[in-house]
């Protein structure tokens, strides 16, 4: 038997709280809510096999960014760092060049595979 008992706000990942019984347990569950669908704004994806993409290997939080649009970057050198499940992943450039676009600041909730930074050869 389930009793729904309430149904909370929308959050900015366009998520809503439902709150229900289940056999007489409480329960509660986040779910879409479609009629909010476009609250969050989707991400643009990297290139697969482009090597100027830098994209995020899984879902996560961008914990800390390492450099901006226009500074140098060598090979190696950390780009950003994810934290997901609380562990924390630093993500590397693959080849040295110049940050020609940086698109999220800490804070930022990504997917696998959004473009994160854009590194060309100088």
């Amino acid at each position: 038997m389930i009793r729904c008992l309430g149904v909370g706000e929308t959050d900015e990942e366009g998520q809503v709280k439902v709150f229900f019984e289940l056999n007489g347990q409480p329960r509660i569950v986040k779910v879409p809510n479609r009629s909010a669908a476009n609250v969050r704004e989707a991400r643009r994806k990297a290139e697969e096999g482009n090597p100027a993409h830098v994209a995020a290997p899984m879902p996560g939080v961008i914990s800390t960014v390492a450099v901006k649009q226009g500074q140098s970057v060598a090979q190696g050198d950390v780009i950003c760092s994810i934290e997901a499940m609380k562990m924390e992943t630093a993500l590397h450039a693959e080849r040295g060049g110049v940050a020609k676009e940086v698109l999220v600041s800490p804070g930022t909730p990504v997917d696998a595979k959004d473009l994160l930074a854009i590194v060309e050869e100088a």
